[in-house]
């Protein structure tokens, strides 16, 4: 061992030689030499560095093959791991859940049995078109009874300010399935005209009488003009109630027998309430497809008709179609806007 020590310094270089390659400052610490006052002798220590040098040089060209095959290896199983973990998200689950996530989301928690089946017939987030949608709200509505059928816009408008107000009627082609029962608060001729137009209570000062001592047996009520000073004390109510007489409804005319005709035949009164959202009903659930979507997009030409003058910007901000038992159904408003009734063959 020495004297292969004893080779090794005799084929170093000399410190005034130094070779180039061990000019890198990052290597300069290894053949620094000590200062006079340091203990061990200037041959010993320049030894020692220069052994470690070669060691440490040696072992990492040694290794550079080995550690490109294990970094190869390494990535070979992880794309192996991201393949087996993606086949794995991709494969519903049949684990049943447990604990938190076993439990119903809080809206759901009131809801019935049947409720919380039919609800799956439909993507909570999806928005469909109109046939689909009046489509799957005809499979929802499975109740004992004929379910009413509503649509619900939300428009961009703040009903606070006068000039964003909306109220109006839409004449449903089809009807609206319901039995109308019609009061008219009139007096003279036009008393024996609301009779033969098929009103079912018709009065003056009498019914107005009557109604303040609490009789509501009636779905609409209309008032000839002349009547509207007396109808005035019944606003606490009839305003509640959405029956008050108003000449926007179509309440207030002097053509009573036209009136009694249009509301017995599917005219229906709207108007936004204060959170901008118009609720509207446009049939029965018994109805065929294609007369649901005659109604409904009645319906939503009437709305878009009447835009208030206030409203700025997207006038359209959602819609959702359901029945009166069911839950409700998003529609594409850019599909409903633009569609299109078929015409008969």
């Amino acid at each position: 061992m020495a004297a292969v020590v004893a080779a090794a310094v005799t084929t170093l270089p000399t410190v005034s030689s130094t070779p180039s390659s061990l000019t890198n400052p990052k290597l300069s610490s290894f053949f620094s030499l000590p200062s006079s006052s340091s203990s061990l002798s200037c041959p010993s220590l320049f030894l020692n560095r220069w052994n470690h040098f070669l060691a440490v040089t040696s072992r990492g060209s040694a290794s550079q093959s080995t550690r490109i095959e294990a970094a190869s290896a390494v990535a070979d199983a992880d794309i192996d791991i991201d393949t087996e973990e993606e086949s794995a998200a991709s494969q519903p689950s049949t684990k049943p859940k447990t604990g938190k996530a076993a439990l119903l989301l809080k809206r759901d928690r009131g809801r019935s049995k049947r409720f919380l089946e039919i609800q799956k017939l439909r993507e909570s987030k999806k928005e469909y078109d109109v046939s689909t949608a009046v489509s799957l709200l005809k499979q929802m509505a499975n109740t004992r009874f004929v379910e009413s059928v509503e649509a619900h816009f939300r428009l961009n408008i703040d009903p606070k300010y006068n000039d964003q107000q909306l109220r109006a009627t839409v004449n449903l082609p089809k009807g609206t399935g319901q039995t109308v029962r019609v009061a008219v608060l009139t007096q003279g001729e036009k008393v024996d005209e609301a009779k033969n137009a098929g009103a079912d209570i018709v009065g003056g000062e009498d019914l107005i009488e009557q109604i303040k001592g609490g009789f509501m047996d009636f779905d609409k009520l209309i008032a000839s003009p002349d009547m509207m000073p007396k109808v005035a004390s019944l606003g606490k109510l009839l305003g509640p109630r959405g029956l008050m007489p108003n000449p926007k409804a179509g309440t207030v005319t002097a053509d009573i027998p036209l009136a009694i005709q249009e509301f017995k035949k599917g005219k229906v009164e709207y108007r936004v309430d204060k959170t901008g959202i118009v609720h509207l009903p446009f049939g029965k659930a018994n109805f065929p497809e294609e007369d649901l979507i005659v109604n409904f997009m009645a319906a939503v030409r009437s709305v878009d008709i009447n835009k208030p003058p206030g409203a700025k910007g997207v006038y359209w901000k959602s819609a959702h179609i359901c029945s009166s038992m069911g839950p409700s159904i998003k529609l594409n408003i850019r599909e409903m806007l633009d569609y299109k009734n078929p015409t008969p063959a």
